[in-house]
């Protein structure tokens, strides 16, 4: 027999290597059991080396400096630690894995270090203007200081032809600049102020919906100096001219305004760390540099364009960023997702569990409805972190547990103030004052702090998890059970699903828990249910079959689910002749939801997860619905209002059966492998209820698919997770949860119950004032998750995050984190699909954008031209995220009804750092053996898409974290096509590729790519192949330009257009 792990032969197709990735996991000890904590309990701290999911780094020993990874590029100083050793922790890879040799186990997945040579972090301190090209300049930072302060900047560089905004239509044109340019007065250009906001003396309202329209700001707002921006186009009558108040510097029909600075003395905002926030506008400037405030007269040129490549674009940095998520007592805004950063913990937890869409707080209502912005929460409690940050400090308070508010019920954590000499403190979140307990008092420092805060991680580190006491427990921890469900229908059969289930379950049980509690069952089904007795005494398992698929039973109240140590063989048997054993079967009706039930009957007393393969639609039993495709199609087609309920559960009673699953501890993950329509709006109601996920192949190839299969279904089983949780946010006062959105139950209107939590899972939590904040303070998020690990132990983990609150506007523009604002429009316009007409979506989230901007252009750049469109330096990218999302398989109207539920399905638990990749992917070029050696990165910089960057003879890889994609140009060299694939020509390259490694430099570097990118993304892609000589499959791929118009909407230039006529209509 195959040693446990290793490929079975006969289960899968030629040339079949599923340990592409999955070996690559082999040394990852994240489920394995964990060792008691020391004691916290009853004098100083003594945090324990053990944290969850099995690794074992050194002690907590407090804040002292360390040296960071080969590579990091520290940012800033930061105030000095006391105790932590000058290296980081054991699990620091030393080298980036290489591609294994044949037999030999891979590096452990996701373990990579920092690559060497990492530049310095873009957050760190002022930036200074910059020029993109023709198209985008930089204004001058947003004013908020008392007095003007000269600031020094380059002068701008300009290429290309000039653009335009037309009036009548969305065809960009370009302008060319005519006239002379005559320089304002000596001087450097200064910096414009904004005055604070008159107090409020309306109640407090509810922000605005997502979509909707921005209300009136009952403030006035200060005139910063404009930036140079796009004129409006001829004839078009909305473009007013500019106000007389203004400088006219020449008598052109369109034309870019100097507006001399206006000096107002008004109150200084609270500082920022990070970059200066810029404005950038959207403005041509004539060929050569220019002063910064310098004016220019343009007119229209109608041969000219816009230049794609001068428009904001993502800027991907092969750097690793050293950050710290508290600098100078302040808050430390995180870096872009789309960054490799090490994150140290020093007062506010890591971003990768927890970050706001903003990184101040306004102080009221108002305000954030005048911003139009959104105030929410991206919680992933269980991220995965990098291999070179600190673990998670695990503390044990013993049987009296972790000290909490008596009033809201708060945790410890480093912002509650401790006063009269430590013998009471005040709680951050609610404000009441507790007595602290004996066994926990210390005297204060001169500075006021604990002094033995920063030996006590929960007083000195942003997370930390609390071995939960007896009170946390209604019942003893549950064991890991797994429960497999295959289906074995005709279809299943035929196209090798249900050998490729086999096959890869039979690989994982080697994978599962090594904890003598773990338990695992298994079923089949068809249009009858079959379960197996796995006893040891037995010589093969036991077939039990109920034919009864409208009030299932469990034929045995034991021997389903058994240990898993002691029915391992029997398994591996069992799995070995599934396929074989229903070879001729003929029966093609599927008892789905009836072997859901089943199974949940058995795993009731224990719960635990239930992985579910599915190839076809239910049609017998429960649940049983006719295929709502045809209607699907003649729906759309036909624009009727009513197409999106085809995205709705079939039947009600699905969403109540779900909600028992998840009332006793079952979580249900789907792989569907089919090649049919499946209904996956009724199948995922499962996943998103209990906390689970759905894998979706389509259509299923044995051959191209199996590999990934069973990556998916390890990862599954071995990344971080947790059983039986439920999770809680808490607010400071003025700041309440108003709602959530994820994979969860929903009983109580406070908590969120999740009968599975794992590392790829985020839930989204929206947040409304409820009275107004005090500025010059700081607001206080915290998210506790109680839950089981792996290993049996109940566990708290607590995340804290304090941000400053502010009453100016222009901070919050300022401190607006762009990658988090989308997250959550993604997320809301997924959750807004199936209620409403695909066309209101769209339209709300075109909404969202433009509401934004016309808020900033009404009041944070009044004195720029009425033809300016005006970008913060925070959120220029908006525009670009919001046209990429209106041409996602989700808001696209030809879509297929399971793809788009598929799609709605994922984005619901995406996690941040997934959400960008999947609606803007990343498509590089593999051709060009040397591209590599030219720049630091594994993976080559990345392309803009549009067709005009994708060469005949080129070979291009784009990927979106699901799926890869590899375009072949018709003209490829065939020695490049030998190298790459192993083929003269392009007709001979397989349409189902599978990738292998050969010895020249395009081979390597190619699998050296899908290697970074699968670590990267903690999935292993889909490899498929578009050929440009294949009309079909070129048509497809460049849809995915998604700069280019298309017939899924304008071009990234023309939607820029759009979004300016908009906030000019609106201006007007």
């Amino acid at each position: 027999m195959a040693a446990p792990g290793g490929a079975r032969p006969g289960n899968f197709p030629p040339n079949y290597n599923p340990n592409a990735l999955a070996g690559a996991m082999e040394n990852f000890q994240f489920n394995q059991a964990n060792q008691q904590p020391l004691s916290n309990h009853g004098g100083p701290a003594r945090p324990s080396n053990v944290i969850p999911f099995g690794q074992q780094p050194p002690p907590f020993t407090g804040n002292q400096p360390r040296q960071p990874p080969p590579g990091a590029y520290q940012r800033n100083p930061v105030p000095p630690y006391s105790n932590i050793p000058n290296t980081f922790p054991p699990n620091v890879v030393s080298g980036r894995p290489a591609s294994p040799p044949q037999g030999s186990q891979p590096p452990p997945f996701m373990s990579r270090p920092p690559p060497p040579g990492a530049l310095p972090s873009s957050f760190g301190g002022p930036s200074t203007p910059t020029t993109l090209g023709n198209v985008i300049r930089s204004g001058s930072p947003m004013a908020g200081s008392a007095l003007q302060t000269p600031m020094s900047a380059p002068a701008p560089v300009t290429v290309g032809p000039t653009p335009s905004i037309p009036g009548a239509s969305l065809a960009g044109q370009g302008f060319t600049a005519t006239g002379s340019m005559p320089r304002p007065s000596g001087g450097p250009p200064l910096m414009a102020n904004m005055p604070s906001s008159r107090p409020y003396s309306q109640p407090p309202q509810m922000p605005p919906r997502f979509g909707s329209p921005p209300s009136g700001a009952p403030f006035e707002m200060g005139q910063p100096t404009p930036p140079l921006s796009v004129p409006p186009p001829p004839g078009s009558s909305p473009f007013a001219a500019p106000a007389p108040t203004t400088f006219q510097v020449s008598r052109a029909p369109y034309e870019m305004q100097f507006r001399p600075t206006q000096t107002q003395q008004v109150s200084p905002p609270p500082p920022i760390p990070g970059p200066m926030m810029q404005a950038r506008a959207l403005g041509i400037p004539p060929g050569g540099p220019q002063h910064p405030n310098q004016a220019m007269s343009l007119t229209q040129a109608p041969q000219s364009r816009i230049d794609p490549s001068q428009i904001p674009h993502i800027v991907y940095s092969s750097a690793t960023v050293l950050h710290d998520t508290r600098q100078g007592n302040q808050a430390n805004p995180p870096p872009p997702t789309t960054s490799d950063y090490i994150v140290r913990d020093t007062g506010n937890c890591s971003p990768r569990f927890m970050r706001c869409t903003l990184n101040q707080i306004p102080c009221t209502v108002d305000l954030l409805s005048t911003s139009s912005l959104q105030l929410a929460l991206l919680v992933e409690p269980l991220a995965l972190p990098h291999p070179s940050e600190e673990p998670i400090a695990v503390v044990d308070f013993g049987e009296s547990g972790p000290v909490r508010c008596s009033r809201c019920k708060g945790y410890v954590n480093p912002f509650i103030k401790f006063i009269d000499q430590g013998r009471r403190f005040v709680c951050n979140l609610c404000g009441f004052t507790d007595e602290t307990p004996r066994d926990y008092h210390c005297t204060l420092g001169p500075d006021g702090r604990r002094r033995d805060a920063d030996e006590r991680p929960e007083l000195c580190r942003g997370t930390v998890e609390f071995v939960a006491s007896k009170e946390y427990m209604v019942r003893d921890p549950m064991p890991a059970v797994y429960f497999f469900i295959i289906d074995v229908s005709m279809n299943a059969i035929q196209t090798g699903a249900t050998a490729a289930a086999c096959s890869a379950i039979s690989q994982v049980i080697s994978d599962l828990p090594e904890d003598p509690r773990t338990m695992v069952g298994i079923a089949t089904f068809d249009s009858t249910i079959h379960f197996y007795n796995l006893k040891r005494n037995l010589q093969q398992p036991l077939m039990l079959v109920v034919p009864d698929i409208q009030e299932v039973y469990t034929p045995l109240e034991s021997d389903v689910v058994v240990r898993l140590s002691e029915c391992q063989e029997q398994l591996e048997t069992l799995l070995e002749s599934i396929p074989t054993m229903f070879q001729s079967s003929r029966i093609t009706d599927s008892a789905f939801y009836a072997a859901l039930k089943a199974a949940f009957v058995a795993m009731k007393t224990t719960g635990g997860k239930l992985l579910v393969f599915q190839s076809v639609l239910a049609s017998v039993g429960i649940g049983a619905f006719s295929s709502r495709e045809a209607e699907a199609k003649s729906s759309i087609s036909a624009g009727e209002k009513e197409a999106h309920k085809l995205l709705q559960p079939a039947d009600k009673t699905l969403k109540t059966m779900a909600i028992e699953f998840a009332e006793y501890q079952v979580c249900v993950d789907l792989f569907i492998t089919t090649q049919t329509y499946t209904d996956i709006a009724s199948l995922s109601v499962f996943p998103k209820t209990t906390g689970g996920q759905v894998y979706y192949y389509y259509p299923f190839s044995a051959l191209s698919d199996t590999a990934k299969l069973y990556n998916d279904l390890r990862w599954n089983v071995k990344r971080p997770q947790g059983f039986e949780a439920v999770m809680r946010v808490r607010c400071s006062q003025g700041i309440q949860v108003q709602e959530y959105f994820g994979n969860f139950c929903r009983r109580i209107p406070t908590d969120v119950d999740l009968p599975a939590i794992d590392c790829d899972k985020a839930i989204m939590v929206s947040l409304k004032h409820d009275d107004k904040l005090q500025e010059g303070t700081e607001c206080s998020f915290q998210c506790a998750l109680l839950y089981t690990t792996i290993s049996g132990q109940r566990r708290i983990r607590v995340s804290t995050l304090s941000l400053p609150c502010t009453n100016m506007l222009s901070n919050l523009y300022r401190s607006a984190d762009l990658d988090t604002h989308f997250a959550c429009i993604l997320k809301q316009s997924a959750n807004e699909i199936p209620s409403i007409p695909l066309a209101q979506v769209r339209d709300q989230a075109t909404n969202t954008c433009v509401n934004i901007l016309y808020s900033y252009r009404k009041f944070c750049a009044t004195v720029s031209s009425s033809g300016q469109l005006i970008l913060p330096e925070t959120l220029k990218l908006l525009p670009l995220y919001t046209l990429a999302l209106l041409k996602n398989t989700g808001l696209r109207s030809d879509a297929r009804l399971d793809d788009r539920s598929y799609w709605i399905s994922n984005v619901n638990r995406l996690h941040i750092h997934l959400a960008i990749p999947l609606v803007y992917p990343r498509m590089v070029t593999i051709h060009d053996p040397d591209e590599q050696d030219s720049h630091d990165s594994v993976i080559p910089p990345p392309l803009p898409l549009v067709s005009s960057r994708i060469r005949d003879s080129g070979i291009y890889l784009l990927e979106n974290g699901e799926d890869c994609l590899i375009y072949v140009g018709s003209s490829v060299e065939p020695t490049i096509l030998q190298q790459v694939f192993g083929a003269i020509s392009v007709e001979g390259i397989p349409d189902q590729f599978i990738l292998q490694q050969l010895d020249n430099p395009l081979s390597k570097k190619l699998n050296t790519i899908m290697k970074e990118i699968r670590q990267q993304r903690c999935s292993y892609l889909r490899l498929k192949i578009f050929k440009q000589s294949d009309p079909q499959a070129e048509k497809l791929f460049l849809r995915l330009m998604l700069e280019d118009t298309t017939n899924d909407g304008l071009s990234y230039v023309d939607f820029l257009v759009h979004i300016h006529r908009q906030i000019h209509t609106k201006m007007s």
